[in-house]
């Protein structure tokens, strides 16, 4: 049998074998490793994951120390019923209680509790100690400054688009005419069912 060839319906912007993708692949290795090394090292040591971490700060870092629930699942990448889970799991633990949005009263609240904000304070030393080793201290200072502009400039281009869908587990839409656009940055002709 032959090996299999990754063949597109029109020519795309770059091949498989541009070497410039060697640097994205060891971003996502790099990318996949650190995370799941903080990960480790958080449950190892504070007995939350990473994402549990991740959820705490950023209500932690929000007006009033609460968050609408649908932002918490904007910055954690987490589809709606993830970050359900994951909020269940913080509020059982104490860490985390659900208000009503006053502004509107549909809206669902995660408010960090005094015992979250406790422990995630305790847990910040095991993060920040791992970025520090796995990520800090790999890269040089005077580069730091330049990768930060570059990671902006990536996220600023991909929300430029509209900020991208998390879908529920194994989901699988349907082809979007628009993404392929802007995948291919060519006009296609659309889809008709």
């Amino acid at each position: 049998m032959p090996p299999t060839r990754l063949e597109a319906e029109h020519e795309p912007a770059i091949s498989p074998r541009d070497p410039r993708l060697d640097t994205w692949r060891a971003f996502l290795i790099a990318h996949a490793l650190l995370t799941r090394r903080l990960d480790e090292d958080l449950r190892a040591g504070e007995g939350l994951t990473l994402g549990e971490y991740s959820a705490l700060l950023q209500v932690a870092e929000a007006p009033g120390r609460s968050l609408r629930m649908n932002q918490l699942a904007t910055g954690i990448f987490l589809s709606r019923s993830g970050v359900t889970r994951l909020i269940d799991r913080l509020e059982a633990d104490g860490l985390i209680e659900r208000s009503t949005c006053t502004d509107d009263g549909r809206g669902a609240l995660a408010v960090l509790t005094d015992a979250g904000l406790t422990r995630l304070r305790a847990a910040a030393d095991t993060h920040l100690s791992g970025i520090a080793r796995y990520f800090l201290e790999v890269v040089p200072t005077d580069e730091l400054e330049h990768l930060a502009g570059t990671f902006r400039a990536i996220g600023d281009r991909v929300r430029a688009e509209g900020e991208p869908v998390c879908f529920e587990g194994n989901d699988r839409p349907e082809p979007d005419p628009a993404a392929t656009t802007r995948a291919s940055g060519r006009r296609t002709a659309p889809v008709t069912k």
